[in-house]
C-alpha cells in the first residue's frame, strides 16, 4: 500500500495482531535505518504485533524501498525534516495519535526529533541511536561506500529498494560531507517527555556506547537500557529474541503507567 506525505508517494504496511492478542490499539511505529525499508525489517513487525498485541506500522521513507525515488541531495537537516514535516503528515493520513516509536539508527534519531519537537508519543524504543557524529560512524560509512561501489552491497540493496543507487548516495553523501560533522541532537533528547528504552550492541561498527551514555545523561524521562555483547548494529536481527522480549516488557509497563 502507499500513501502521500510531503508530496511523495510512500510505501507502508500495517500489521494487525492476532485477534486473541489484540488488546491494545496504540500503534507501534517502526522507523528504519539509513539503508532500510519496509522489507528490510523482515518478519520483525509481525512477531512484534503478535507478542505485544499492538498493531504495527512500518513504512519506507522517501527514496527508500518502493517509495518515490530520491530526486535531490539530502541536506544536513534531513532527519529533522522527516521528523517534523513528513512523520506528522503520515500520522494524520492514517489517523495515528500518541504512538510508540521504535527507531533503528537514523530511525531512532528521527524518533528523538519527533518526540523532542513536542509531538505526543507514548514511549520511545531507540536501537543503535545517533545523537552526534563519531569518527567510527564516518569510517564505517566510508567502508560501506567502498563495498557499494565494488558491487556486492549494491546488489544486496537492490532486493529491498527500487532505486538503490540514489538511496545509498542520499545516505552516504550527506553523512560523509564536512558540513554534517556538526550535526548534534543532544538538546532534543532533553525535550523528550516519554519513557525511553535504549538497545545497543557493544560491537556496533556505526556507533559507540557514548551515544547511549549521552542519551542517559540528557534525558529528563525514565530510561531503561539493554546492551548486548557480541552484537553489532542490528540487535533486532542479531539478538531478536532478547530485543523483542525487552520491547514487549517496556510496552506493557508503559501501558500500565509504571514508567510514567
Amino acid at each position: 500500500m502507499h500513501l502521500t506525505a510531503d508530496g511523495r508517494r510512500l510505501e507502508y504496511r500495517i500489521i494487525e495482531p492476532d485477534k486473541k492478542n489484540a488488546q491494545q490499539r496504540t500503534m507501534l511505529v517502526l522507523l528504519h535505518e539509513g539503508l532500510g525499508s519496509v522489507s528490510t525489517w523482515r518478519d520483525f513487525p509481525h512477531v512484534l504485533a503478535t507478542q505485544t498485541g499492538h498493531p504495527v506500522l512500518v513504512y519506507s521513507r522517501y527514496g527508500h524501498g518502493r517509495s518515490s525515488e530520491l530526486e535531490e541531495p539530502r541536506p544536513p537537516y534531513y532527519m529533522h525534516h522527516e521528523a517534523l514535516t513528513v512523520l506528522p503528515e503520515v500520522f494524520a493520513e492514517l489517523g495515528i495519535q500518541e504512538p510508540f516509536l521504535i527507531g533503528h539508527s537514523d530511525g531512532a534519531s528521527i524518533a528523538i526529533l519527533y518526540a523532542g519537537g513536542g509531538h505526543p508519543v507514548k514511549g520511545l524504543v531507540l536501537m543503535a541511536p545517533h545523537v552526534f557524529v563519531e569518527d567510527l560512524t564516518i569510517d564505517s560509512i566510508a567502508a560501506a561506500r567502498d563495498r557499494f561501489e565494488k558491487g556486492g552491497l549494491s546488489k544486496r540493496l537492490a532486493r529491498y529498494h527500487d532505486h538503490p543507487e540514489t538511496m545509498f548516495r542520499g545516505w552516504s553523501d550527506i553523512w560523509l560531507s564536512p558540513e554534517f560533522r556538526a550535526w548534534n541532537i543532544e538538546a532534543n533528547v532533553k525535550a523528550c517527555n516519554a519513557p525511553i528504552l535504549l538497545i545497543q550492541g557493544r560491537n556496533d561498527p556505526y556507533g559507540t556506547l557514548a551515544q547511549i551514555d549521552s542519551i542517559e545523561r540528557h534525558a529528563s524521562s525514565p530510561v531503561d537500557k539493554l546492551l548486548f555483547s557480541d552484537c553489532g548494529h542490528t540487535p533486532h536481527v542479531e539478538r531478536s529474541t532478547g530485543t523483542l522480549a525487552a520491547i514487549e516488557d517496556f510496552v506493557k509497563r508503559v501501558d500500565s503507567a509504571k514508567l510514567r
